[in-house]
């Protein structure tokens, strides 16, 4: 594990007793992971920092772990490195020899006795270098109001597989699907999705009350954010969030790490599309890459603010 990291489920015991959730932060590159970082010091909160197996792709796993290293150096508060949506063992454990300390084994897609089959094979490794595994029961995915039971049932999270899932497979923590969906358009046109609160309390309780729940797709895609896209060149269509009551009614249910992606990178490139209609003859990237890393770390101070508020359990 590198240095200066924790595992992601000491992250999650903090949450849990301290009745609350912590924000876990999706970055693509420098400035990205920056932002995040800086963010977590103004705040002193724990902090869980994350990439895709894309973002790996796009970056390198060396350098990725080359500046997580550079990152933690000095760090006063907790910080967990995090693969996001792990497809496989294969990258599961790369990312665990590299040094992560989490990872996700996504396979909610496949058949239930396959899910914890390969589950089963990412915790037994990852236990043996101290690393936390976070899994997926239910698939995330555009819900509109006349979707047929049945199909609902067949994507969200079905609350006494949950209990046998986590029982099975020895995981540190659970992604639940209760309604949220991953991207910029989380909703049917002009409303934001219904969560299914009940659901995610029947899950909590089947798990005892106490097991770490995460949700995936929780960015509320603010409208400034898109408007200043828009006006500096975007074309960012139909895109709707989930509300911040909404978040904070599912931490108090029970949900413990809250996954923010597409609001920071619309911080992003709402602050470098400013900076490049403002500045349009410079040619210093550093200043326009960052006037947009100042924009997201403005927006991920204020959502782990948001999330990061004990007693909201």
């Amino acid at each position: 594990m590198i240095k200066g990291l924790v595992p992601g489920a000491e992250i999650l015991r903090w949450a849990g007793d301290n009745h609350t959730a912590v924000g876990a932060f999706n970055f693509s590159n420098l400035e990205t992971l920056q932002a995040v970082v800086e963010a977590s010091k103004e705040t002193n909160c724990p902090t869980i920092l994350q990439v895709t197996e894309s973002a790996i792709n796009y970056l390198g796993l060396e350098y990725v772990v080359a500046m997580i290293s550079v990152a933690v150096q000095g760090a006063q508060n907790r910080l967990a490195l995090h693969l996001d949506h792990g497809s496989n063992f294969d990258v599961c454990k790369r990312c665990i020899d590299a040094g992560f300390s989490s990872v996700m084994i996504d396979n909610s897609l496949l058949e239930f006795k396959q899910n914890v089959a390969n589950t089963t094979e990412v915790v037994e490794y990852a236990k043996k270098n101290g690393v936390s595994v976070e899994a997926e029961l239910g698939a995330l995915a555009g819900i509109e109001d006349n979707i047929s039971v049945d199909l609902q049932e067949s994507i969200y999270t079905n609350p006494d597989q949950a209990q046998k899932f986590v029982e099975d497979t020895k995981i540190d923590s659970l992604a639940v699907a209760i309604g949220t969906k991953h991207g910029p358009n989380k909703g049917a046109p002009n409303a934001p999705p219904k969560l299914d609160f009940e659901r995610l309390t029947r899950i909590k309780m089947a798990l005892g009350g106490r097991f770490p729940l995460v949700l995936h797709g929780a960015s509320a895609v603010d409208s400034k954010l898109t408007e200043l896209c828009n006006e500096h060149g975007g074309n960012i269509q139909n895109a709707i969030g989930i509300k911040d009551e909404d978040v904070l009614e599912a931490i108090r249910r029970g949900i413990n790490k809250v996954n923010i992606d597409t609001d920071l990178r619309l911080a992003f490139l709402a602050g470098l599309r400013q900076s490049l209609a403002k500045f349009p003859d410079k040619l210093d990237i550093r200043k326009h890459m960052g006037a947009a890393r100042e924009e997201m770390n403005v927006y991920a101070v204020r959502k782990i603010k948001l999330i990061t508020t004990p007693g909201l359990g």
